[in-house]
C-alpha cells in the first residue's frame, strides 16, 4: 500500500487551506528506475477518493517560458499546452535529464524545442552579445538526434519557427543523409547552436571535421526506439562517446523495448520521468476489417469511394510494393502517389509536400513514412500490408489523430494475417473486434484457416525473461461508433 504524506511538499505551487494527504505507491519503471505514483489522497477524515491524475498547468503562461516564445505560441494557435508540454517543459527548464514516453502527434516537439531555444537566449542575454557565447570554432550547444530525413527537416523547421521572435540570433541547421553534404558544411562553418541531425551523416560530418560534439549542453533523443530499429546502435555509440559527462539529457520514446531501456540507465542522470501512452484518451479511432485473400484492393478501393476522405496514408511492406498497389488503384480509377527510399530527397519533399496541401488525396507510403510526418489533420490511416514490427504499428497509426484531432486507423487482414495481428495486440495492450463489409464477407473456409493457425504464446513464457507486469488497458475495445 501507499504511504501517506502532505500535499504541500508535492503538489505544484497552489495554496491549499485544508490539510490534504496523498496516497502513493512505488514502482519500478520501464527502465528500471523507482518512482512514486500518486493514486489518491485523502481530505481528513473523509472517505478515500480515487485521482486519474494530478493537475498540471493548463496554460503556456504557468510554465515559464518568456514573452518572446510565448507570443510566437499565440501567433501559431497553441491554445494551451499538451498533457506531455504541460508535464515536461517546466522539468527541463529546471535542468533535470528527462525520459518521456508519449503517443505520437502529442507535441514533443515543441516539448524540447521552447526550453531549449530559451536557454539559449538567456545565455545570449546573459554575455552582452547574440553570438559570443558559442565558443570560436565548429561547436554545437544543443545536439538533437532523430532516425529520419524527414523528421530532421520538420523539427528543424519548428524550431526556427518558434525562434522567430528571437531575430536570428539563434542559429539552427539540419543535416541528413540522400542529399549532398557540401552546402550542410558550409552551414556549419562557425559551428551552430542547435543541431538537428540524423545519426549516420551526423557521422561523416565529424569525421570531415565540420562539426564538433566535445562543447555540447544540450543532447535530445528523438524518437529513440525508432533510431534503434532502423539499425543506429553502432553510430549512436560511437556519436555519445564524443560527447561530454556534463549535459542535460532528453530522451523520447514511444516504446521501450530492452535496448532503449539500456541506453536511458547508460545515459541519464537522476532523470524525471513521464510516460503518457495511453490507447484509451487517444482520439484515434482504430478498426480491423477482415476480408478474403486477394480482395484487398476491391476492399480499399470501396472503402475510398465510398467515405471519399479528402486525404488517405495507405503503408504497405515493400517499395515495390507501392507501385504495385498504385497501378491497381489507377486501374479503378484512383490515383495515388508513392513515396519510399527509392525516391530522392527532392522528390520525397516534393510528394510530401502535394500531399501536405491536399493535391494528392491517396499517397502509398513503406515504413519511412511512419515517423517524422506531421500531417494536420489527417483523417485516416490504413494498413494494407501489417507492420512487421509490433512497435511500428503505432508508429504508423500515430500518423492520424494528431494532437487531438480526430482520426481514424483501418487494417485490412486475411486469414494470412490473423495470427500477426493477435500478436500486435499483445505487443500494444489493445483489443480490436473483427468487423465485416458488406459484399466482402470472409469465406467459411478461410475463417477455418484462420482458427487452426497456432496462438501467440503467453507473455513470459518465451526464453528471455521478463518482468511480471500488469497489464494495462488489455480489454479495451475501440470502435467507431
Amino acid at each position: 500500500m501507499g504511504v501517506p504524506y502532505s500535499a504541500k511538499h508535492r503538489y505544484y505551487n497552489r495554496n491549499i487551506t485544508t490539510e490534504i494527504f496523498f496516497i502513493a505507491e512505488t514502482f519500478t519503471n520501464l527502465t528500471g528506475h523507482k518512482y512514486a505514483k500518486i493514486v489518491g489522497y485523502q481530505l481528513s477524515l473523509e472517505p478515500f477518493i480515487l485521482m486519474s491524475t494530478i493537475t498540471t498547468p493548463t496554460n503556456f503562461n504557468d510554465l515559464g517560458l518568456i514573452p518572446a516564445l510565448l507570443a510566437r505560441l499565440t501567433e501559431l494557435k497553441y491554445l494551451q499546452p499538451t498533457p506531455i508540454q504541460a508535464q515536461a517543459i517546466p522539468k527541463i527548464l529546471d535542468g533535470h535529464d528527462l525520459i518521456a514516453g508519449a503517443n505520437t502527434g502529442s507535441g514533443k516537439t515543441a516539448t524540447f524545442a521552447l526550453p531549449l531555444l530559451q536557454h539559449l537566449f538567456l545565455q545570449q542575454q546573459a554575455k552582452k552579445t547574440s553570438t559570443s557565447h558559442r565558443v570560436k570554432g565548429n561547436y554545437v550547444t544543443g545536439l538533437i538526434l532523430v532516425p529520419t530525413r524527414e523528421l530532421a527537416k520538420q523539427v528543424a523547421d519548428s524550431i526556427k519557427s518558434y525562434a522567430v521572435h528571437f531575430n536570428g540570433s539563434i542559429k539552427t541547421v539540419a543535416v541528413f543523409g540522400g542529399v549532398s553534404s557540401n552546402t550542410q558544411m558550409l552551414a556549419l562553418r562557425g559551428g551552430t547552436d542547435i543541431l538537428v541531425a540524423t545519426p549516420g551523416r551526423l557521422l561523416d560530418l565529424i569525421t570531415s571535421n565540420a562539426i564538433k560534439l566535445d562543447r555540447v549542453e544540450t543532447l535530445v533523443l528523438d524518437e529513440a526506439d525508432r533510431m534503434l530499429s532502423l539499425g543506429f546502435t553502432e553510430e549512436l555509440s560511437a556519436l555519445l562517446a564524443l560527447l561530454p559527462n556534463k549535459k542535460q539529457t532528453l530522451l523520447f520514446s514511444a516504446t521501450f523495448p530492452e535496448q532503449v531501456q539500456a541506453l536511458t540507465q547508460e545515459l541519464l542522470n537522476d532523470p524525471v520521468e513521464i510516460q503518457l501512452q495511453s490507447a484509451d484518451a487517444s482520439s484515434l479511432v482504430q478498426r480491423v476489417f477482415t476480408v478474403n485473400k486477394g480482395q484487398k484492393t476491391a476492399l480499399l478501393a470501396h472503402l475510398i469511394k465510398q467515405h471519399q476522405w479528402r486525404q488517405t496514408l495507405i503503408f504497405v511492406n515493400a517499395k515495390n510494393n507501392c507501385n504495385h498497389l498504385a497501378d491497381k488503384l489507377s486501374k479503378r480509377g484512383i490515383a495515388a502517389e508513392v513515396f519510399h527510399g527509392d525516391k530522392g530527397q527532392g522528390a520525397r519533399n516534393r510528394v510530401l509536400a502535394a500531399f501536405k496541401a491536399g493535391e494528392i488525396e491517396v499517397l502509398i507510403a513503406t515504413d519511412i513514412a511512419a515517423r517524422g510526418l506531421d500531417i494536420e489533420k489527417l483523417p485516416v490511416v490504413i494498413n494494407f500490408d501489417l507492420p512487421r514490427s509490433p512497435s511500428d504499428y503505432m508508429h504508423r497509426i500515430g500518423r492520424s489523430g494528431r494532437a487531438g484531432e480526430v482520426g481514424l486507423a483501418l487494417s485490412l487482414i486475411d486469414h494470412e494475417d490473423y495470427y500477426h495481428f493477435k500478436i500486435i495486440e499483445k505487443k500494444n495492450k489493445i483489443r480490436l473486434e473483427r468487423e465485416e463489409v458488406a459484399g466482402f464477407e470472409v469465406a467459411e473456409d478461410e475463417l477455418l484457416i484462420a482458427a487452426n493457425k497456432p496462438m501467440a504464446k503467453p507473455e513470459g513464457s518465451g526464453k528471455k525473461k521478463r518482468k511480471n507486469k500488469t497489464p494495462t488497458n488489455a480489454d479495451i475495445w475501440l470502435r467507431n461508433s
